[in-house]
């Protein structure tokens, strides 16, 4: 099987902090490199020396349904409150900076946990899904896209047709595109975005060699996805791999990645080893963050 990074440009990677879970869904935000601790049940931002601080716990947080409190995706709405996803109590969760309230309820509207969001300049979030219990071993279905409106109220996105596995989500910097990242079809999706937020026109940006999981976007039209088995890439529109950010599988799986730093040309890769099995990663704490110089900025690409 030929190589499928073979004419990309190798970028090598540094580890910048240690000590976590499975670290997602990095945010660059306010100057600083945010991301869910998943497993430890937080929100962490961290200083420009990798140091670590716990924004939102919700280790104490009762759950709805009696699932684990597990944060995925998160944003910020135009008041400056935090949302983020309770992936298994299918809920959007809002934070003021003191108290935790339910932004949406999606278990309505969700077949399986939520995933990751992002939220565009009016406060309207977009959250992807499994569609399936992944994690009790259920066999993969399609499923919908699902917006919050900045009020709260939801709807799933039927009219597009089922997603495989959502999982990473962006929106372009003059906001037309929305982009996803169908795990179990192993592509990159591409959809049109109207003034009023509404999304049509789904196609292919990019096959991948391996499942897609985080991405983010940069100001030169390239996706950046983080394929936990393999590496980080960058993807161009068709599919052509530009830039490979490679890892050693034994020592670190990267999901996602968020480009960040004064220019947002730094690319921040969050990377684990224990995705399956909760406790045995909140026991090893292997997850880290990585860093690595890139090209393109990030602009005013969301996240």
């Amino acid at each position: 099987m030929a190589d499928p990074f073979a004419d990309a440009r190798v970028l090598a990677a540094e580890q910048l902090s240690s000590g976590y879970t499975w670290a997602e869904c990095p945010r660059w935000h306010d100057g600083a490199l945010w991301f869910s601790d998943m497993y430890a049940h937080r929100i962490v931002r961290l200083d420009d020396d990798g140091t670590p601080h716990t924004v939102l716990d919700l280790s104490r947080r009762t759950s709805v349904n009696g699932t684990e409190v597990i944060p995925g995706g998160f944003g910020w709405l135009p008041d400056g409150r935090l949302i983020v996803t309770s992936m298994h109590e299918r809920l959007v969760l809002a934070f003021d900076g003191e108290q935790v309230t339910v932004h949406a309820d999606l278990r309505g509207l969700a077949s399986g946990p939520i995933n990751d969001m992002v939220v565009d300049g009016d406060g309207r979030a977009y959250v992807t899904q499994l569609g399936f219990e992944l994690f009790q071993g259920e066999e993969p279905r399609d499923s919908p896209l699902l917006v919050v409106e900045r009020a709260g109220t939801a709807h799933a996105l039927t009219d597009l047709g089922g997603m495989s596995g959502a999982n990473g989500i962006a929106i372009t910097a003059d906001g037309s595109r929305v982009l996803t990242a169908e795990a179990f079809a192993n592509r990159i999706t591409v959809l049109d975005r109207d003034k009023y937020g509404r999304l049509t026109g789904r196609r292919v940006f990019a096959e991948t060699p391996s499942l897609p999981d985080g991405i983010c976007l940069d100001d030169d039209g390239g996706v950046w996805a983080g394929m936990p088995g393999v590496a980080v890439a960058r993807f161009a529109d068709g599919g052509a791999i530009t830039d490979v950010v490679p890892f050693d599988p034994a020592a670190a799986l990267p999901p996602a990645c968020v480009l960040g730093g004064a220019d947002r040309r730094t690319l921040y890769i969050c990377a684990g080893l224990d995705v399956m099995d909760w406790e045995e990663s909140r026991r090893n704490r292997r997850g880290t963050i990585w860093q690595v110089p890139v090209r393109a900025s990030g602009g005013a690409n969301r996240p």
